[in-house]
């Protein structure tokens, strides 16, 4: 991989729906005019966020390949102030998909406002495209079909149906005690989930479940997934694609790595792993081939 160029990093907030603040990064290499650049905005997965693991080095390497990348934290995934620790556990327990979904929409907003700027200099509004890993590979999907300035997307590892990935447990607690509980491997954290998370996503699950919103896709569309990742089977990538009406797609699976492909967190290595290259080279490639 190429090494990144000389990239400046702008970090600011803006208020959500609700008043919260939706953090994020703007990064956008040294020797260009943002708004010459298409804008690329990258979306973090459940139990995660702008600054986890080798995140940042993604979003620098795809500046460097000609873009404007725009990191968001959603405004109820759980990290306040430090940019690195879950200290927000009452927004963690609410955070709906139609929350995060909304985020993207004040965004892109924001973008086309100029109220997101690169060190006081305009974004490009005009070409837009969409990143997302995860449970943000989902709300991707979504945002995709949801907001006509968003022209690509890429989906890694994205969740297909949330409403199939509720356990029989979890659905004991919300209707018992309104609360069901999940441990963070990584922190040992228990982060609580309110029933608000459940009911939302049942109840408007024609407008935030991917599964039904990729049937409107007819933009480029990137999959990208991990035929042995552990925590989101390769199947939901192939129920995606299958689904998707667009006659430009296409399905990456990749061999011999998991979820995140290879990346952990913290992640401090000079290189990022060998399948998390090919997956930002090839979603690289395919951003410029249809925004520029």
């Amino acid at each position: 991989m190429v090494k990144p160029k000389n990239i400046t990093k702008t970090t600011g907030a803006i208020e959500s729906t609700e008043g919260l603040p939706i953090r994020y990064d703007v990064y956008v290499p040294d020797d260009t005019t943002p708004a010459d650049l298409p804008t690329i905005l990258f979306l973090h997965g459940f139990k995660g966020f702008k600054d986890w693991g080798t995140f940042p080095s993604v979003c620098r390497h795809l500046s460097s390949s000609g873009f404007t990348v725009v990191a968001m934290n959603f405004s109820l995934n759980g990290v306040g102030e430090n940019p690195l620790k879950f200290d927000r556990l009452d927004l963690f327990a609410r955070g709906t998909l139609s929350q995060d979904l909304d985020d993207v929409g004040t965004m892109i907003a924001a973008i086309d406002d100029e109220k997101i700027t690169a060190s006081g200099r305009p974004l490009n509004a005009k070409r837009m495209g969409i990143l997302g890993h995860s449970r943000g590979g989902q709300t991707a999907v979504a945002a995709a079909a949801e907001y006509p300035e968003l022209e690509c997307l890429v989906a890694w590892s994205a969740v297909a149906d949330y409403n199939a990935r509720w356990s029989d447990e979890m659905i004991h607690d919300w209707e018992t005690e309104g609360v069901t509980e999940i441990k963070n491997g990584r922190t040992g954290q228990i982060m609580p989930m309110k029933k608000v998370v459940y009911n939302d996503a049942r109840r408007n699950a024609k407008r935030v479940i991917a599964l039904n919103r990729v049937q409107e896709l007819e933009l480029p569309v990137l999959f990208v997934h991990s035929k042995d990742d552990n925590a989101v089977s390769h199947k939901n990538a192939e129920q995606l694609y299958k689904a998707c009406p667009s006659d430009k797609k296409e399905l990456l699976l990749l061999e011999n790595t998991g979820h995140t492909f290879g990346g952990s967190h913290p992640f401090e290595d000079e290189e990022l792993p060998v399948p998390l290259q090919k997956a930002l080279n090839t979603s690289a490639d395919w951003l410029a081939s249809h925004l520029k």
